[in-house]
């Protein structure tokens, strides 16, 4: 399966803005703090498999695969739903992408992220809130980018060892 159709909004203004849309802003980054650790803990050649569980992961609504697990505990079959509403609705159905009003905001997650970001850059004693806090901040919140993240070996430990180190020559 390919990476799939990209975030609602992708490439258009998105009506509400996701902490995925926040990691794939920090994937488009080059020469800063945040592309160096994730050049070195998911080079671009695992890129696409990150991707997919992202797209997987947006087919699903949004929901994680422990959320999919404790459902299937409960003996809902995430999977089994989204053919049927992908049968009926088309393809993509549950992946959100509704457009408002042209004003962005941000989810509710995002903004967690955001002030995760703050907590993080108080937390080293930095003076400002670089993509590096951001990133750090990303692996922290959990959900479903965190997940993916940490599925392709982008842990908060990981981010914080890999900023740590000197830069490569």
């Amino acid at each position: 399966m390919g990476p799939g159709p990209p975030p609602p909004g992708a490439g258009a203004a998105a009506a509400t803005v996701t902490p995925e849309h926040l990691l794939l802003a920090l994937l488009d980054r080059e020469d800063t703090r945040a592309a160096a650790a994730l050049g070195r803990l998911c080079p671009p050649g695992r890129r696409p498999s990150l991707l997919a569980a992202l797209s997987d992961a947006r087919r699903r609504a949004g929901l994680s695969r422990a959320d999919t697990e404790a459902l299937a505990d409960l003996g809902i079959d995430v999977g089994a739903i989204v053919d049927r509403v992908e049968e009926t609705h088309g393809a993509g159905a549950l992946s959100g992408g509704r457009r408002g009003s042209g004003r962005r905001t941000f989810s509710r997650e995002a903004k967690a992220v955001l002030e995760k970001s703050l907590r993080v850059a108080l937390a080293r004693k930095d003076r400002e809130i670089g993509d590096e806090h951001l990133l750090l901040a990303l692996t922290a919140t959990g959900g479903v980018v965190a997940e993916a993240l940490a599925d392709h070996g982008v842990t908060y430990a990981a981010v914080d060892a890999a900023l740590a180190a000197p830069a490569p020559l």
